[in-house]
């Protein structure tokens, strides 16, 4: 069933959750001052759109009250505060974390409630009470091991689930299961977040105080990105801040929320004013790695006795689902290609360094000392021109070992046979030029091709001849000079099929390029350009590489703008780069990356990143996203399984995957598309008609 307009541009409807952690100031000991405060801040984050807010250990009270907590009035007032919170945010279609004292059968539990629509779902007490250094809390309260009962009873509520073996699941949103543990009991060894995630929670929070030391924050966010990694869930952290005792200690209110190991929102330390921090926590994306993770459920297996002892607690999540909801901070445009400068040069230097040590080690297997590359001046054989140089710089073999052949056919232009001849020319090697098309024209004419007969058939035939007679000429070439033939086709070519087939740019004795996007591609040499790693020569010659159009010269231009483009066929690549990652990575269905592309490039000014070119500086409607989405599942589904399955060896670069037979992606040559096409009937083909509720 096709979905309405509003719901496909909601976030909710793809299995994301907005998610909330607040910083308030309290007052120590006076709950219904806190209770206030608090309310203000669900209702800002249910204006948000927010589903889930979580707030700090023992929030209603104050942390830091000490001996107070043992005050018969201050218990009773946390109670009334409790009531009075419950009340008050009945109508609002959120589900609240927050920290209180609670007395049961003669014991006082430092404990989590979780409250939503009127009633309290559950109250998970804390485990493990820290009674070291500044900490005393030993002194106050009990484990929650002793929380024998499974329910209890507060003023105006009866029966409430209670215990630390509480897991949470939303009946309408069955991929969120939340969990709650309090503060130090992420600081334990094993903390009981690995068992509830164990168990199925997906999402756990943590009302935390954690008072504030040099150096503490950096270990307090290693903490929550490492247990969200470990756990393959999300994590919300809220810590306390202003207002708290200043006796001895110091609050900073470092607030985290961390989506599988990565931080995607964090308070300001010491702030002087409430803080709302908020993401979009990814429930597939979890879900899937689970599945992957092969190790998760065997760590289950062994754990397998405390996993049985949770119990899930069914609930109603507020999710406003009919209305115009993009993600609150889009997705990259870009994934292969990190965003900040720092992160992206090391990303290029490990990428730069795998495929040399890749093809340094294949070389020197095979006992070979010469390389055999051909270069037609664009963005792959210039990246893989440059991997090759360097490998033998390590080798300590002359550059003259590179026997490099530019090999123009029909629609070779100009400016691509100059620059190539630049680049060889600049970077020391043995040089070549090879003339294809007496070759191909005796090719086309054995089969009896019109073209041969000076009729103008630009077909299938006729580009493959060009491009088989290319590699046809390298390997035999290989053979008279001893050398090893270096494969160029790179990760975005081998997933949309765009190579020809067997004695081809399909075929290498070894390909460098197989696991690296185009976009990624177009960053290494960049990053080789603007450090000037090869000399200024080759730096001019590479920013020519970076400005030219992406095509394979295959079909002779009418006019010189009329050159042919590989994206006019296979689809802008910046786009089909971010398909392929959200598919390959996430296996996520093309709906989902039609929303996802969507929330990045549906306009210039989400998602802009100053560093990419102008002239990639575009967006895409919602339309041109499901044109390409389509061209790209048909493609990589159904078309192209059978080259990949057959591909030279090559290195494995990063988590975003390899298409290799032999690695991340292992598939049928004869299946078909059906079933992914037919997603797309769920994306609109035009932009929502209001952005309203």
């Amino acid at each position: 069933m096709t979905q309405s307009e509003p719901a496909f541009f909601n976030l909710y409807s793809h299995d994301f959750v907005r998610v909330a952690v607040a910083i308030p100031e309290v007052r120590v000991a006076d709950p219904t001052w806190n209770t206030t405060r608090t309310l203000e801040l669900m209702q800002q984050a249910a204006a948000q759109q927010a589903c889930l807010i979580v707030f700090p250990e023992l929030g209603l009270t104050a942390y830091s009250c000490e001996d107070l907590f043992h005050q018969d009035a201050l218990l009773k007032a946390a109670l009334q505060a409790l009531t009075r919170l419950i009340q008050e945010s009945s109508k609002l279609p959120i589900v609240a974390v927050v920290g209180l004292p609670i007395r049961h059968r003669g014991r006082l539990f430092n404990c989590a409630v979780l409250v939503c629509s009127g009633r309290i779902l559950g109250i998970v007490p804390k485990t493990y009470l820290p009674n070291y250094r500044e900490f005393y809390e030993g002194r106050h309260f009990v484990s929650g091991d002793l929380a024998h009962e499974s329910n209890l009873d507060l003023p105006g509520f009866s029966g409430i689930p209670f215990g630390t073996h509480l897991l949470f699941q939303a009946s309408n949103q069955p991929l969120l299961t939340l969990a709650a543990e309090i503060c130090e009991d992420l600081w334990v060894p094993i903390p009981p977040s690995s068992i509830a995630a164990l168990a199925g929670a997906t999402l756990i929070v943590n009302p935390s105080a954690s008072n504030a030391t040099i150096g503490k924050e950096s270990y307090r966010r290693q903490l929550v990105s490492n247990q969200s990694a470990r756990c393959l869930a999300a994590y919300l952290y809220s810590a306390a801040g202003r207002g708290e005792s200043s006796t001895d200690l110091a609050w900073d209110g470092h607030g985290l929320i961390a989506d599988y190991g990565e931080i995607k929102a964090e308070s300001i330390r010491f702030a002087d004013e409430d803080q709302i921090i908020l993401a979009d926590v990814d429930l597939i994306r979890l879900h899937q790695e689970r599945i992957r993770q092969n190790t998760f459920s065997e760590t289950t297996r062994r754990y397998q006795d405390a996993v049985a002892r949770m119990t899930i607690i069914p609930f109603e999540l507020p999710l406003p689902r009919e209305r115009y909801l993009p993600l609150y901070v889009p997705p990259l445009r870009y994934p292969y290609v990190p965003n900040d400068p720092t992160q992206r040069d090391e990303r290029c230097r490990d990428v730069f360094n795998i495929q040399v040590q890749g093809l340094t080690t294949r070389l020197k297997a095979t006992g070979l000392q010469k390389l055999i590359l051909g270069i037609s001046g664009g963005l792959d054989s210039t990246h893989a021109l440059l991997v090759a140089i360097s490998v033998l710089d390590i080798l300590k073999l002359p550059r003259k070992n590179l026997l490099a052949y530019t090999l123009p056919g029909f629609a070779t232009s100009n400016k691509s046979l100059k620059l190539a001849h630049q680049l060889m020319q600049a970077l020391g090697v043995s040089a070549a030029e090879i003339d294809i098309r007496p070759s191909c024209l005796q090719m086309l004419k054995d089969i009896g091709h019109p073209f041969h007969n000076g009729q103008p058939v630009y077909d299938i035939t006729f580009e493959n001849v060009q491009a088989g007679e290319r590699t046809s000429h390298l390997f035999r070439l290989a053979n008279q000079h001893a050398g090893l033939v270096v494969g160029t086709s790179d990760l975005s070519e081998l997933a949309l099929g765009w190579s020809t087939y067997g004695v081809g740019d399909h075929m290498a004795h070894y390909h460098i390029n197989a696991s690296v996007p185009k976009t990624l591609i177009q960053h290494l040499i960049r990053w080789v350009m603007e450090g000037d790693r090869m000399g200024g020569n080759v730096s001019a010659a590479l920013a020519s590489v970076l400005a030219s159009e992406i095509t394979p010269e295959l079909i002779p231009a009418s006019q010189p703008e009329n050159i042919q483009r590989s994206e006019d066929t296979v689809g802008p690549y910046s786009l089909q780069d971010f398909n392929l990652y959200h598919i390959l990575r996430f296996g996520f269905e093309p709906s989902r990356v039609a929303f996802l592309a969507w929330c990045a490039w549906s306009d210039a000014t989400r998602g802009e990143w100053p560093h990419i070119p102008k002239k990639e500086q575009v967006s895409y409607s919602i339309g041109d996203i499901r044109r390409w989405l389509q061209v790209f599942v048909k493609r990589f589904f159904q078309d192209s399984q059978f080259k990949r399955t057959c591909i030279a060896n090559a290195p494995k670069v990063g988590s975003g995957g390899s298409l290799s037979p032999r690695g991340d992606w292992r598939a049928p040559s004869d299946a078909v598309a059906t079933v992914w096409l037919k997603t797309l009937d769920d994306v609109p083909d035009q932009e929502p008609q209001t952005k309203g509720p």
